[in-house]
C-alpha cells in the first residue's frame, strides 16, 4: 500500500515486455494523482477524479466504459430500510441522471441495472425487476448514509442523494470517512445505507461471482445484508450453468430479482478516466480495470 519496484521478467510467456520495469506508487488522493501526472512525476495515473480533468492536457486524458457501478445499498436487516415500502420510497426519490451528469460530469451513464454498457451482452438480456413493494410515506424517518472519500465523487453523490431523499420526506445524515476507517462499521450494519462503487466482474470476469458475494445470504461482501430465498436460488441456478450464454441469461434473471427487493439502487455506470503521459506508448485501457501496462507499453 505504499510503493513497489517491478523488474521485467524476460522469460514471461506472453512475450518480452518493452519496458525494463515499473515503479509503482500508491496515492490514495485523486487530486495528488492528477498533480503527479501534470508535473510529469508519473507517466500513468489511474482513476483520475472528474473534477481534475479540465486542468489536464487533453492528450493525456483517456476514458473507457467500465464494469464498475456506483450504487446505494440499503440495510435490509437493521433500521428504517427493513421496511420494503421505505426502500421503494428511497428508490423512487432518486434521480440517477443527477448523479451521472451532475457529479460525474458525463463520465458516467445513469444506471439501468447492475450490469452496464461495458458488458455489451447485458442490455439484450435484461428484464424488468419483479416483486417490488409499493412505496410508503417516510414521514420524517431519520437515516444515516455512509460513504468514503477515497473516490472524491462519492461524498458529492451522497450530498445529491441527501437532498433528493430529504425532499421525499426522509431526514438524512451523512457519514464520510476513508474506506479503511469505514469498512468494519459498514459490515457491522451500523448504517442505514451506504454509497459505494463496485466492479461487477471482479477479478474473475464472471457476472455471477459478484452476485453471490454481494446479494446472497452467505455473501462475503453483502452491504445490503440481503437474505432472500428467491434471490439465493436464482444465483445458485446461475452458478450451476457452465455455458457462457446461459450463465449470462441466468445472471440477468437474478439481477431482476435482486432489484425487485430494492436492497440496492444502482446509480451510475462509470467510465474510467486514466491519465497517460504523452511520452508513453501502448498504455492499456481495460474495461475490467485490471490492466494499465502491457508488453507493448513503453516510453
Amino acid at each position: 500500500d505504499t510503493a513497489a519496484a517491478l523488474d521485467r521478467y524476460d522469460d514471461y510467456w506472453g512475450g518480452r515486455a518493452q519496458a525494463s520495469g515499473i515503479d509503482v506508487k500508491f496515492v490514495s488522493d485523486g487530486t495528488a494523482r492528477a498533480n503527479a501526472l501534470r508535473t510529469g512525476d508519473v507517466d500513468i495515473a489511474e482513476a483520475l477524479p472528474v473534477a481534475q480533468v479540465a486542468s489536464l492536457d487533453k492528450d493525456t486524458v483517456h476514458e473507457i466504459n467500465t464494469t464498475r457501478n456506483s450504487s446505494l445499498f440499503l440495510n435490509t436487516q437493521k433500521g428504517v430500510f427493513t421496511d420494503a415500502g421505505l426502500r421503494a420510497a428511497a428508490r423512487e426519490a432518486i434521480d440517477t441522471s443527477a448523479v451521472a451528469k451532475g457529479v460525474y460530469d458525463g463520465y458516467a451513464e445513469p444506471a439501468k441495472g447492475l450490469f452496464g454498457p461495458a458488458l455489451t451482452w447485458a442490455a439484450g438480456k435484461r428484464s424488468e425487476p419483479t416483486g417490488r413493494a409499493k412505496a410508503t410515506d417516510p414521514k420524517g424517518k431519520s437515516i444515516t448514509i455512509a460513504t468514503y472519500d477515497d473516490r472524491p465523487e462519492l461524498p458529492e453523490t451522497a450530498q445529491v442523494l441527501q437532498q433528493q431523499l430529504q425532499k421525499a420526506g426522509f431526514k438524512v445524515k451523512l457519514e464520510v470517512r476513508t474506506y479503511a476507517r469505514l469498512e468494519s462499521d459498514l459490515l457491522a450494519k451500523k448504517f442505514d445505507a451506504a454509497i459505494s462503487t463496485r466492479n461487477m466482474m471482479l477479478d474473475t470476469g464472471d457476472p455471477v461471482t459478484v452476485l453471490a458475494s454481494d446479494y446472497t445470504c452467505d455473501g462475503s461482501y453483502n452491504l445490503s445484508f440481503l437474505c432472500d430465498k428467491k434471490v439465493d436460488k436464482l444465483v445458485a441456478d446461475a452458478q450451476a450453468e457452465s455455458d457462457p450464454g446461459k450463465r449470462q441469461d441466468a445472471a440477468m434473471k437474478a439481477e431482476a430479482a435482486i432489484l425487485g427487493t430494492d436492497a440496492v439502487v444502482p446509480l451510475a455506470h462509470l467510465k474510467a478516466i486514466v491519465g497517460i503521459g504523452t511520452s508513453v506508448e501502448g498504455g492499456v485501457l481495460d474495461p475490467y480495470e485490471r490492466q494499465l501496462v502491457g508488453t507493448g507499453t513503453r516510453r
